[in-house]
């Protein structure tokens, strides 16, 4: 599925059958998330006011612990991985979108995750879409501020989509 814009175009790709099992439509969800994080954040300097593509793949356990060994050297799985290409040094002409990079999710580490955390699968989803594309626009948690930074402008994205705040703790139940 591809979502478009008059400045982006969004591929959703899902590679893992248990997306679709899911009883969400994901393609539409993850696009809308994507797009709405684009839309509140603060865009990097190289591709402000130029068209811009994205990709998400919906993938699992397996891909993204292959990915997340080759690239990160740690091997195992993980909720997402993202691929930034705005610190390529190879430059894009002007005249052809802007390849901002790939946002990769597993379904068996989010699934797994929203349960642990008391999460609805949904929510916790679309928090790591919208963390994600944040990563690709260049935002860390390296950082105490950088993560205050980025944990705020996701809590008001997802405030949005009328999704409590990620981050607030869990009240024990009386």
């Amino acid at each position: 599925m591809t979502a478009q814009n008059s400045n982006f175009d969004i591929d959703v790709s899902i590679s893992e059958p248990e997306w679709i099992s899911s009883f969400l439509d994901v393609e539409k969800l993850a696009a809308e998330a994507m797009e709405l994080a684009l839309k509140m954040a603060q865009m990097p300097s190289q591709i402000k006011g130029r068209e811009i593509e994205l990709s998400i793949v919906l993938a699992n356990d397996d891909l993204i612990q292959i990915l997340n060994r080759e690239y990160r050297e740690k091997d195992s799985p993980t909720n997402v991985l993202t691929f930034a290409s705005l610190d390529s040094k190879d430059p894009v002409p002007a005249d052809v979108p802007y390849p901002v990079g790939d946002v990769i999710l597993s379904y068996q580490t989010i699934d797994r995750e929203a349960r642990e955390q008391g999460k609805f699968f949904r929510d916790h989803f679309l928090h790591m879409v919208v963390h994600g594309t944040l990563h690709l626009l260049g935002y860390d948690h390296e950082t105490e501020d950088d993560a205050n930074n980025m944990e705020s402008l996701e809590i008001r994205i997802l405030e949005k989509m009328n999704i409590q705040n990620p981050y607030m703790e869990k009240l024990p139940m009386a």
